[in-house]
């Protein structure tokens, strides 16, 4: 039976510590993306804008870097009692959102796991009732729990994984994050994410009406519509099933002088086009307005279409413009998808033949030594190669191979540790045997 414990303990330990690694970093590493979903779930209880977006985006980076070291310490055993009573504490107050978003429904994705992963409210609350029950084990028995690294030692763990986390964040924060897991990353053909395939599902409608006569009222449907001598009194229309919904649904370009949507003419344009993304003008960082300037006189000299997508008013615009000396055209777009778009304000996308071809932080735009030749020539003109092994391998190298070097150390340590103990044990022992042999035979002469 202890043997079953010990073994059930462990396994709990891994389940809650793999997939709180995966859900700390993956919000760790897109600050932004967490703070819109944490600003949504203000929104559902009514408490919008009762937070600054500095303490909003605070919260943000210490809820993942939480999350990612509850997961790492469980992994490696640090402070077991301590950190198993947090697991538990954490988890039932997840688990009490996770019911309240199943019933009422209030946010359609908790959150999670970034975008990285989507899960139903139902899905969420599912997910949660087995980490509570596995953080319930742990907590029940965390002395059962295979130790890593010996206690001298976990200080060193605790502080590299607190460091590591929070830097990750800054890093994503002042460049983008290092994984891109939304619709409109690198690579992506902006129209074919908005095509919906053949035989796919469609969202499925139900109307009704109200009508009345001989002032009785009653509700019909398109199946059973009365005839004229029925008086319309309102209708209702009812989506009774989702249906097929494109990754990229919402995407949308209105040129803010003429109103003419430009959506079909961006994504059709055969070659380049910038993109100025700032979801709203009056909070965009105007530090490096001179680079984005020099871009724009680059597009205007290369023949390049160059458009800034805002959901900004137009004192908005009129200011940035006064501030920065703007000549390029506004455009209109939806405030969610800029923010999905990019974790940057502003931020700048260039597309070919509607593919994103390269993404760039404000803080890292092409300097001017990039654009003295044709985009086809330079090297921002060209689709970065495929990355994501590299970045793979960079987290490796500056996070895991680290902790598993200082425990292959540290259990190194111990073993031999645990030998000096075992030679001095015998040598103890055969001086033990070879004085109280000396005393027998001195007893017998």
């Amino acid at each position: 039976m202890n043997r079953l414990k010990t073994i059930l303990t462990n396994v709990c330990r891994l389940i809650l510590a793999l997939t709180f690694i995966f859900s700390g970093y993956v919000k760790a590493i897109d600050p932004l993306g967490t703070q819109y979903k944490l600003q949504d779930y203000l929104e559902a209880v009514g408490l919008a804008g009762v937070l600054p977006d500095w303490a909003t985006l605070g919260i943000s980076v210490l809820l993942a870097a939480l999350e990612f070291c509850l997961g790492i310490f469980v992994l490696f055993n640090i402070r077991r009692r301590a950190t198993s009573r947090v697991m538990l504490a954490f988890m039932a107050v997840m688990t009490l959102i996770s019911v309240w978003l199943a019933v009422w429904n209030p946010v359609k994705d908790c959150g999670c796991f970034g975008d990285a992963v989507k899960l139903t409210n139902t899905e969420t609350l599912l997910k949660n009732l087995v980490l509570l029950a596995c953080a319930a084990v742990i907590f029940t028995w965390p002395l059962r729990m295979v130790r890593f690294i010996s206690e001298s030692n976990q200080w060193i763990v605790i502080n590299f994984t607190i460091l590591y986390i929070l830097l990750s964040s800054v890093y994503s924060l002042y460049k983008l994050p290092r994984f891109d897991f939304r619709p409109y990353h690198i690579g992506a053909n902006i129209k074919q994410g908005m095509a919906i395939p053949k035989g796919a599902a469609s969202p499925r409608f139900e109307t009704t009406f109200l009508m009345r006569k001989d002032g009785k009222t009653k509700e019909f449907t398109l199946e059973n519509y009365p005839d004229s001598t029925w008086e319309f009194v309102d209708s209702k229309t009812v989506q009774t099933a989702e249906g097929y919904t494109p990754p990229i649904h919402d995407f949308s370009i209105q040129e803010y002088q003429s109103g003419k949507d430009i959506t079909r003419k961006v994504l059709d344009n055969k070659g380049y086009t910038f993109l100025l993304i700032s979801p709203h003008l009056e909070n965009a960082d105007d530090t490096n307005f001179g680079d984005i300037d020099q871009l724009y006189e680059y597009a205007q000299e290369q023949g390049i279409p160059f458009y800034c997508l805002t959901a900004s008013s137009e004192d908005a615009m009129q200011r940035w413009t006064d501030l920065t000396g703007a000549e390029y055209p506004f455009c209109i777009t939806d405030e969610t998808t800029l923010k999905t778009i990019i974790r940057s304000n502003p931020g700048l996308l260039l597309l070919k033949d509607g593919t994103v071809i390269n993404k760039w932080s404000h803080n890292f735009l092409p300097k001017s030594s990039e654009l003295t030749a044709p985009l086809q020539q330079s090297g921002i003109g060209q689709m970065p190669r495929d990355a994501v092994a590299e970045k793979i391998a960079k987290v490796f190298l500056w996070f895991v191979l680290p902790l598993l070097l200082l425990t292959f150390a540290d259990r190194m340590w111990a073993w031999s540790k645990w030998i000096r103990r075992k030679q001095e044990k015998l040598k103890h022992d055969i001086s033990t045997l070879t004085k109280e042999k000396n005393e027998k035979e001195d007893c017998s002469r």
